[in-house]
């Protein structure tokens, strides 16, 4: 498959033209022109990329990549080795940041819910689609939903227990969310899983009366890239003999 056809095939099942971002969606780096083989992960590390070149990866396609709005434009130091690596080795390189998070049947936040069983999704409002509301197939108590989200993303989750005795309706987000809090207590759910937490957060949960958990930014993203791969393997592993693999470079955060 050419390059250019596998960002547009991307794009269009992402809409990530449609969603504003504070990064570049789509081709940010690129490689040789035929993909065949793809390396999936959570974020373009140089441990990554060195994996993928072992592997003889034509492309790598992640949720972190680079250009951040907020980052020095200069490739140099630490982003000019990655880019490096990249272009010497004619490896593509596709990120896509929100229009992961966002999509609806195997985004991040899609797959979470897929994870925990959760029932009546909708999102928190139309002017928070990010954050992801529903109910658990039944109420449970705050020890066992530790358990559930610590067994499905195979990660202990960082918990302030200040909300009611039994949970049943729960909000989540993936990745750094966690200033979305207090618009998730005022909309009076029991319960808000997200990635990582912050030292006011904890305030927040116990002033408010809602349980907090925080499972990891790394672990409550990496469903999203590995179903993406999945899927692009189902449909076009076939026709355009691509081979996707997912790689799990581990992170406390």
């Amino acid at each position: 498959m050419h390059n250019l056809e596998l960002e547009n095939i991307l794009d269009t099942f992402l809409q990530s033209k449609q969603i504003k971002d504070y990064t570049i969606n789509g081709l940010q780096v690129e490689g040789r022109p035929d993909v065949k083989r793809i390396i999936t992960g959570v974020t373009a590390s140089l441990e990554l990329i060195d994996m993928a070149i072992e592997r003889g990866a034509d492309a790598l396609l992640v949720h972190h990549g680079y250009f951040w709005k907020s980052e020095a434009p200069a490739i140099r130091g630490m982003k000019y080795q990655r880019i490096k690596r990249l272009i010497e080795n004619g490896i593509n390189l596709y990120a896509y940041h929100l229009p992961l998070d966002l999509e609806p049947t195997l985004g991040n936040n899609a797959m979470l819910g897929k994870l925990w069983d959760i029932v009546d999704i909708v999102p928190l409002s139309e002017a928070q689609p990010l954050v992801l509301t529903g109910e658990l197939p039944e109420a449970m108590d705050i020890v066992s939903l530790a358990k559930l989200i610590e067994q499905s993303l195979d990660r202990k989750p960082f918990v302030e227990a200040s909300g009611p005795k039994l949970i049943k309706r729960i909000a989540w987000c993936s990745g750094a969310a966690q200033d979305m809090l207090e618009e998730v207590a005022e909309a009076e759910f029991d319960a808000f899983i997200t990635g990582e937490v912050s030292e006011r957060t904890i305030y927040i949960a116990r002033e408010l009366g809602i349980h907090f958990f925080a499972a990891g930014h790394h672990a409550t993203e990496r469903g999203g890239v590995k179903a993406l791969g999945e899927w692009l393997q189902s449909e076009y592993g076939q026709s355009h003999g691509l081979e996707v693999e997912f790689i799990d470079i581990d992170n406390p955060i």
